[in-house]
């Protein structure tokens, strides 16, 4: 999906496209684990779907729930719902921050090459 280290480094437009593509992928993946929290909620927990949607986005967040859990199930869909957004943080981070890093140490080796060949030449 990026360019190969022997090939040039990508234009800024294209740079800012391939940006945009991994902000909207993980823009999907934020949107799909909030819709799967609202669906638990509300089947486990019996929320309405504002109460659903609250919940699952103070935990997809990291802030913690609301609403007091009252039933065995909602306290399981609760606990794991949190692990899993812990992991879907780092998810996203690495999706928004792919583009960036691969093009820093994309550059990084660009110039080692070039060095190299001036040292290589004499």
């Amino acid at each position: 999906m990026f360019e190969h280290r022997h090939q040039p480094l990508l234009s800024r437009v294209a740079f800012l496209r391939r940006l945009f593509l991994y902000a909207g992928i993980a823009f999907i993946i934020v949107f799909c684990s909030l819709g799967m929290g609202i669906l638990g909620y509300h089947a486990f927990e019996g929320l309405s779907w504002l109460d659903s949607l609250v919940n699952a986005a103070m935990i997809l967040g990291g802030m913690g729930p609301v609403n007091e859990l009252h039933t065995q199930a909602g306290k399981f869909f609760a606990a794991f719902y949190a692990l899993f957004s812990g992991l879907m943080f780092l998810v996203v981070v690495g999706v928004l921050f792919a583009p960036i890093i691969h093009r820093f140490f994309h550059h990084f080796h660009l110039e080692l090459e070039t060095e190299n060949s001036a040292k290589n030449s004499f």
